[in-house]
């Protein structure tokens, strides 16, 4: 039987940090207010568009797993903040890699996109498609936040994280997965401004108006990750003390920690970034997936167990045998434009939205 192995992993935070003292100096909030009922500390504001953060986390990647960017045969972007809807995001992401024979899509169900776009691959790779793919987790949210919001804009910020996926003999990658989804409640988190819906209007490229009712929305996470969690250990005959490690989209330690309860997992087994970097939607849970490795907390052979809830509202939990290889095989030079710019002055130039041209580069 065919598998998909995670051989390759990297990750890309641009380097910008804006604090909850900056988001204070512009919004009636405090760092006591913001981390009591989030955990978040700080979070990361792009200089660059997000082909740009996917190009380095997908070569950092590939370098890890040893494979050149001409033998990639597939490449899956998962993301709700594309540069362009037309042409998609992973077309851009293919030219810049040189990867001229590669299959390339992307997969938007918000801040599961990731973990949706896993499950695609890992399908594709199992039934003999493809024998290799890039799946990439991406946001760049701060170009379309509406930053006066104060329920929203301290929870938000930007990053990408990859994996490459081969094909193996070996039982290891993605072994189970549970993907539903809330369609009653999806009005619950709408992001108005993004989409046809508001084609011709004459609204100012990049201004939005959030939806988000943070209460039900806390309610359906906790119950949809903690339920897809079950569901899947289930289907596996695991018990939540065969995980190893549980990492679980950042939106809000809250959550995190309600599912955790909910799941059965104590928070030792838990991994938490949320406090670094906020809620990055679909990259929340590759990014982390990158830091559990490097700190050492994924082994070879571990079972983790990675539950995800997004806008829509999508939910999924997914359940990977990591291989026997946790570090890369190579490294990259590949890295990001220098940026010169604070992050508080990059959102001081989307909330001034001076540019005549609403679609500037």
């Amino acid at each position: 039987m065919t598998y998909a192995a995670i051989t390759g992993w990297g990750k890309c935070m641009p380097p910008a940090i804006l604090s909850n003292q900056d988001l204070a100096t512009f919004l009636d909030t405090n760092d006591e207010w913001i981390t009591s009922r989030t955990g978040i500390k700080e979070r990361r504001v792009s200089h660059v568009h997000l082909e740009e953060l996917g190009y380095v986390s997908a070569m950092r990647a590939l370098a890890c797993a040893g494979l050149d960017p001409a033998d990639v045969e597939l490449i899956v972007f998962g993301t709700c903040s594309f540069d362009d809807q037309v042409p998609n995001q992973a077309s851009g992401l293919q030219l810049r890699l040189g990867a001229r024979k590669a299959a390339s899509m992307d997969v938007n169900t918000a801040c599961t996109s990731f973990l949706y776009a896993l499950s695609a691959a890992n399908a594709l790779i199992r039934t003999g498609v493809v024998r290799n793919a890039v799946v990439v987790g991406g946001e760049r949210v701060s170009a379309f936040m509406d930053w006066q919001n104060r329920g929203v804009s301290v929870l938000f910020g930007d990053g990408c994280a990859a994996v490459v996926l081969q094909a193996t003999d070996r039982e290891e990658g993605l072994l189970a997965e549970r993907l539903g989804c809330d369609s009653d409640a999806r009005h619950t988190l709408v992001v108005e401004g993004m989409g046809t819906r508001y084609a011709n209007f004459t609204r100012t490229y990049g201004d939005t108006n959030w939806i988000f009712e943070g209460q039900e929305i806390f309610k359906r996470a906790v119950i949809g990750m903690a339920g897809a969690c079950a569901d899947v250990l289930a289907g596996r005959h695991l018990t939540p003390d065969d995980i190893d490690l549980v990492v679980p989209h950042q939106a809000n330690l809250r959550i995190i920690e309600a599912v955790a309860k909910r799941a059965g997992v104590p928070m030792e087994r838990v991994f938490v970034n949320v406090h670094r970097y906020g809620n990055m939607s679909a990259a929340t849970v590759p990014v982390a997936l990158v830091e559990a490795v490097e700190e050492g907390r994924v082994q070879p052979d571990s079972l983790v167990l990675l539950p995800a809830f997004g806008a829509g509202l999508t939910w999924c939990a997914h359940l990977v045998r990591w291989g026997g290889r946790v570090t890369p095989k190579g490294t990259t030079d590949v890295d990001l434009p220098p940026c010169d710019k604070t992050a508080l002055e990059l959102v001081g130039e989307f909330m001034q939205k001076k540019s005549a041209d609403p679609y500037r580069r």
